[in-house]
């Protein structure tokens, strides 16, 4: 299983404690820690642990918009795409409709040149309606979210592949030839010979059984969607119906999930960092802090290294490559990330 670190930039109310003179620093160091953190002593040669690092595109924090900052994810790719040297980069995932998919591209090529080539396209409909309204927007409805992901995944891939948009007549979006150079510095392969051309793999995150996995069918390299035992397994068989429906190879597509993570030591550890994490969000959001810890206690990965591998062994099970995880307190406290990374990791690489 391949794994992936959350960094920390203010959207899930993970960086309150952190002055805002030092949230730059706090994040580029997380960053740096996860490039550089080896594995387990299990793992033969001492394989780093966190094949990648992500952060979230949205502009207001959750579960409620708040003055706390929420740093823009667009920028944090770019720095750190300059301030680091292996391990790759991508968001969870970028609203379509936020930018233009020409202007889009064009930013996501030029950040994977920076990056040496370690750039992941995250791409979905969005959902987060307040910020929505809130930049000007308006919120449109599903469908017309969707489409907008459908037409721009279509103008993003042929700009990365050829240079340009060609010509593109949608119902969302018309383009006229917007070049895209530099092109990505990625290959990957296209078509039933397998050439390769320039091109940013694609994260499709969402569960839409009729539009959004169909999407993810015929486009993405990955996808991003529920991941509990029962959610997952019913969603991959919607997806694999989709994959032999257009004609994809389903094993073409890595499945992924996003999980938070809350482990200790022993039950008491665990019921230690449970309480810390109930205090911190009714500080920060007591209006809604109950469903929150509610969602938080009942998490898959909440346990001791034991039972965290024992559950992720059993997703592996039905299908899971690559976990994509986050932890509360990683701004304050590393204890639990390493954790993960001397006791977890190495069991499932």
């Amino acid at each position: 299983m391949r794994f992936g670190l959350f960094i920390p930039q203010g959207w899930r109310f993970d960086l309150v404690d952190v002055a805002p003179a030092d949230q730059w620093a706090t994040m580029l160091s997380l960053v740096h820690r996860a490039e550089n953190q080896a594995a387990g002593e299990a793992v033969p040669g001492g394989e780093f642990a966190w094949e990648s690092a992500w952060v979230y595109d949205h502009f207001h924090t959750t579960p409620e918009p708040s003055t706390e900052a929420t740093h823009e994810a667009w920028s944090l790719m770019a720095a750190f795409a300059a301030a680091t040297q292996r391990i790759r980069l991508g968001q969870m995932c970028t609203c379509m409709a936020y930018r233009e998919p020409t202007y889009l591209a064009k930013v996501a090529s030029t950040i994977d040149t920076i990056s040496g080539g370690r750039l992941e396209m995250g791409i979905g409909a969005g959902w987060y309606e307040h910020e929505w309204r809130a930049y000007g927007y308006g919120f449109p409805t599903a469908g017309e979210r969707l489409r907008a992901l459908d037409e721009g995944v279509q103008i993003m891939s042929s700009m990365w592949r050829t240079g340009s948009s060609g010509t593109f007549e949608g119902k969302r979006y018309q383009v006229d030839g917007a070049l895209c150079y530099p092109q990505p510095l990625q290959q990957l392969p296209v078509g039933d010979g397998g050439a390769e051309v320039p091109s940013i793999p694609l994260w499709i995150a969402g569960g839409g059984e009729r539009k959004t996995l169909r999407i993810a069918a015929q486009h993405a390299q990955y996808t991003n969607f529920d991941g509990s035992p029962e959610g997952f397994t019913h969603k991959s068989g919607v997806l694999e119906a989709h994959c032999k429906d257009v004609g994809r190879d389903f094993g073409e597509i890595t499945r992924s999930t996003n999980y938070n993570v809350v482990i200790g030591e022993n039950d008491a550890e665990v019921a230690e960092r449970l309480d810390w994490i109930e205090a911190h969000l009714r500080k920060s959001v007591p209006g809604k802090a109950d469903r929150e810890i509610t969602n938080w206690r009942g998490g898959l990965l909440v346990g001791t290294p034991e039972q965290i591998v024992e559950r992720l062994q059993g997703m592996g099970s039905r299908g899971l490559e690559y976990a994509i995880t986050y932890f509360q307190e990683a701004a304050y406290d590393t204890s639990g990330l390493e954790l993960f990374e001397k006791q977890v990791i190495p069991e499932l690489q």
